[in-house]
């Protein structure tokens, strides 16, 4: 029996928007995909390939900049994912989402995460890890 392993990080990142913007009841349903780039590609430095939101559509800022800003509308950045060549990442910031609970929860779903401060990096390298990354994001939401 052949197993495919998906860790192309774009399809990593597809898979993950998928599972995040995907749910219209529950605790996902507050949860949105926004301002994606179609055409991110992985990079070395990294390449944002969409936003994260929760209670909205309109976003804030760049979440690796230090800036977590509530705009015009109820929506407000949660977080972004990343394309690097070796894995895609959920960058969050303290605040929208309990950083605490989504560090932890990424740590029980055996998931790579680097705090630095009040912002998380969560490491997602296979398509099946895209379900243990969306229970930290559900974790955060409290």
């Amino acid at each position: 029996m052949v197993e495919d392993r998906v860790t192309d990080p774009r399809r990593v990142a597809q898979l993950l928007a998928s599972e995040l913007s995907g749910r219209e009841t529950g605790r996902l349903a507050r949860v949105s995909v926004v301002d994606a780039d179609e055409d991110a590609e992985p990079s070395p430095d990294g390449t944002v390939a969409y936003g994260v939101a929760v209670d909205g559509e309109r976003v804030g800022d760049d979440v690796r900049a230090g800036r977590n800003e509530r705009v015009e509308g109820d929506g407000v950045r949660a977080g972004e994912v990343v394309l690097y060549p070796e894995a895609a990442t959920l960058v969050v910031r303290d605040g929208v989402l309990d950083l605490d609970r989504v560090v932890a929860a990424a740590r029980d779903g055996e998931l790579a995460v680097d705090r630095e401060g009040e912002a998380a990096t969560v490491r997602v390298e296979t398509g099946a890890s895209t379900k243990r990354a969306v229970d930290a994001v559900v974790a955060g939401l409290g």
